[in-house]
């Protein structure tokens, strides 16, 4: 009998079939779910109550491509559902703990602050008048601050703040203001380092290049292969174990003077752009370490 996965996702795209051909190679059958299309019902006496459409019973495991935005209910309720799915002894990769401490960056920050994992300064305040107040004090310093929101991935909302007048009203920020310390990479064109971390293993990177100063690829920043050399590695593989993650999406940046910091660490990271320039497959690897995973469904090797 084929092994059945849930792939939670709300635009499969090119990600979701690599991944479902990489499933195939295995024998197991996958399905795209989207956690909108989800819910309990909890009117009988089975214990379980999850309601998974194409699924009469709980799927041996489910990778999470994507959870849907919305009010704070709906997204409570989304990350229930991958929660409800742990508790019944389902593989959820990454699981909801995973993803809370990673799409909330304020949590990120302190996590690996506590681990002594090289990361910039960052401060996260409800007052405008206090985050006025920080960027003046980084001014007189010499440093500018990155606002970014507290939800966020590639690069969208993200403002270089040189002046206290310069910072949106607390509406436009949903309340809290996020500010990270930039950090200049050098005189030469802006870029960093995208590390892709599957179970525990640092596996691929690739540099990111971009005109301005914001590196990610979906606001125009282009990849280049690169060397994974044991910084890069160490800090990654460090990152993904401090935030507990399955697979990891780890972005690095060294300053002028080649010093290394990890600016976010991303638990539902894309991966079209490194595949273009690395030989790894990383599908076929997120695959077969998603199969190691799962709790009595035997390992496969990929046919073809």
């Amino acid at each position: 009998m084929k092994r059945r996965i849930a792939i939670f996702t709300d635009d499969p795209g090119w990600h979701g079939a690599r991944l479902q051909e990489a499933f195939a190679a295995r024998g197991c059958e996958s399905r795209f779910v989207s956690l909108q299309s989800c819910g309990f019902d909890l009117s009988g006496d089975d214990g379980g109550g999850l309601v998974l459409p194409g699924f009469d019973a709980l799927p041996d495991g489910a990778f999470v491509r994507g959870v849907p935005g919305g009010a704070l209910e709906q997204v409570v309720l989304y990350l229930d559902i991958l929660h409800a799915l742990s508790r019944l002894g389902v593989l959820v990769y990454n699981d909801a703990r995973a993803i809370e401490r990673s799409v909330d960056k304020a949590m990120t920050s302190f996590l690996l602050r506590r681990a002594r994992i090289p990361t910039p300064p960052a401060w996260i305040v409800t007052q405008e008048q206090g985050a006025r107040d920080l960027v003046e004090r980084e001014r007189r310093a010499g440093h500018a601050v990155v606002l970014k929101p507290l939800f966020g991935s590639q690069g969208k909302g993200v403002i270089r703040v040189f002046e206290p007048s310069e910072l949106p009203p607390p509406e436009d920020c949903n309340g809290v203001y996020y500010l990270q310390r930039f950090i200049s990479t050098g005189k030469a064109s802006a870029h960093d380092w995208r590390v892709f971390v599957i179970g525990g293993r640092a596996v691929a990177a690739m540099r990111r290049c971009a005109e301005g100063w914001i590196t990610n690829v979906a606001q125009g920043a282009t990849c280049q292969p690169a060397l994974l050399d044991s910084e890069l590695r160490d800090l990654a593989e460090s990152s993904a174990a401090t935030l507990e993650m399955h697979y990891a999406g780890v972005d690095i940046l060294r300053d002028a003077g080649g010093r290394a910091s990890v600016i976010e660490v991303n638990s539902i990271p894309a991966w079209k752009g490194l595949q273009q320039v690395c030989a790894l497959d990383v599908a076929d690897s997120l695959a077969a370490d998603f199969l190691r995973c799962c709790p009595g469904v035997p390992v496969v090797e990929a046919v073809g």
